[in-house]
């Protein structure tokens, strides 16, 4: 891990974006499509720390983005080149646009200036959506991914913000994937060589101490 000054310098207020992935009822609420995961994300703790980043990202002026994956009722431009595609095609409860399903879940809570972005298709939070976009007009240089899960979407996450310029910053903590203990080992052995691993309370801390005042930039 980098040393507190070093993380406070990447975690600067005005140029980090919180991001949350697939925080959505269907996902992680109580009548998940995916029990299993969604156990694991609160028995773990690591939807309420998502829920206390977000909280904090409001109290700090850090920009929040909620990243939800959701699917048309008749299945139009959604993939199906994937077993796991054909698998979530199948589940009894489904992630159709305009229903309980897609909500940002509790205790996770949305304040207006947040951005929800929504994607129909494809396994990543940000290729092929408005992210990347937003994010630049934002002057965002550094993203910090939370969320599930840490099998596909996290790590597709991270993988894209480093391809496109961005610092990915990962609190480890505060993701959740199934089986729990494959969790640790795909920290250590993928995410640590691309993004800056850090936990819930170092990044919470990093937020509350004086920054400078400096203006966005936009990455190269």
């Amino acid at each position: 891990m980098p040393s507190f000054e070093q993380l406070a310098e990447q975690l600067d207020p005005a140029t980090t974006v919180l991001l949350t992935v697939e925080c959505q009822q269907g996902v992680v609420g109580k009548d998940s499509a995916l029990p299993e995961l969604a156990a694991q994300a609160r028995s773990s703790g690591a939807l309420l720390r998502v829920a206390r980043l977000v909280a904090g990202a409001h109290e700090t002026g850090v920009q929040v983005l909620h990243a939800v994956a959701e699917r048309r009722p008749d299945g139009r431009g959604a993939n199906h080149n994937a077993r796991l595609f054909r698998a979530a095609a199948r589940l009894p409860v489904q992630q159709h646009s305009g229903t309980t399903a897609v909500r940002i879940a509790p205790p996770i809570e949305v304040a207006d200036e947040d951005l929800v972005v929504r994607r129909l298709h494809g396994l990543s939070p940000i290729a092929g959506t408005d992210v990347d976009a937003l994010l630049r007009n934002l002057g965002c240089r550094t993203l910090v991914v939370t969320g599930v899960s840490a099998n596909v979407a996290i790590p597709n996450a991270v993988f894209d913000a480093v391809n496109l310029g961005y610092t990915a910053v990962v609190p480890q903590d505060a993701i959740a994937g199934v089986p729990a203990d494959y969790i640790p080992a795909m920290v250590r052995n993928t995410l640590a060589l691309v993004a800056t691993i850090t936990t819930t309370d170092d990044v919470l801390s990093c937020w509350k101490r004086p920054h400078r005042a400096a203006g966005k930039a936009t990455p190269a």
